[in-house]
């Protein structure tokens, strides 16, 4: 059996390393040692950040539905719990984009949600 040498696949995988690591300062664009440092560290902080940015939508949401609400003489775990009561099926972010577009729309969930209380 003919002796398979590695070096074109080696160098495929430095080189997509190095693609990985383009632009980062210094040596960790550079070197291979060091750029496979730094994009296992890049890799791991979008993996955070990807979970993270749902929590900060989630709470800016409630946040503009908590306004929403208090310009209407509600709180809004009264008001969630009346939409819920209500059988309104919206979730936190069409609530939010309610709230903050169409005033008098948000207006009249909170009606029906104080109906359901």
């Amino acid at each position: 059996m003919a002796r398979v040498k590695g070096a074109m696949m080696t160098r495929k995988r430095r080189n997509k390393i190095l693609k990985l690591a383009k632009g980062y300062w210094g040596s960790k664009s550079k070197h291979f040692k060091m750029a496979k440092e730094a994009a296992m560290k890049s890799g791991n902080y979008a993996y955070i950040g990807r979970r993270l940015k749902k929590r900060d939508f989630r709470r800016l949401w409630i946040t503009r539905i908590s306004a929403g609400c208090k310009a209407n003489g509600i709180n809004y775990s009264q008001f969630m719990n009346g939409l819920k009561k209500s059988g309104v099926t919206l979730n936190r972010k069409v609530l939010s984009e309610i709230a903050v577009h169409d005033a008098a729309a948000f207006t009249a969930l909170v009606e029906q949600a104080k109906k359901a209380l």
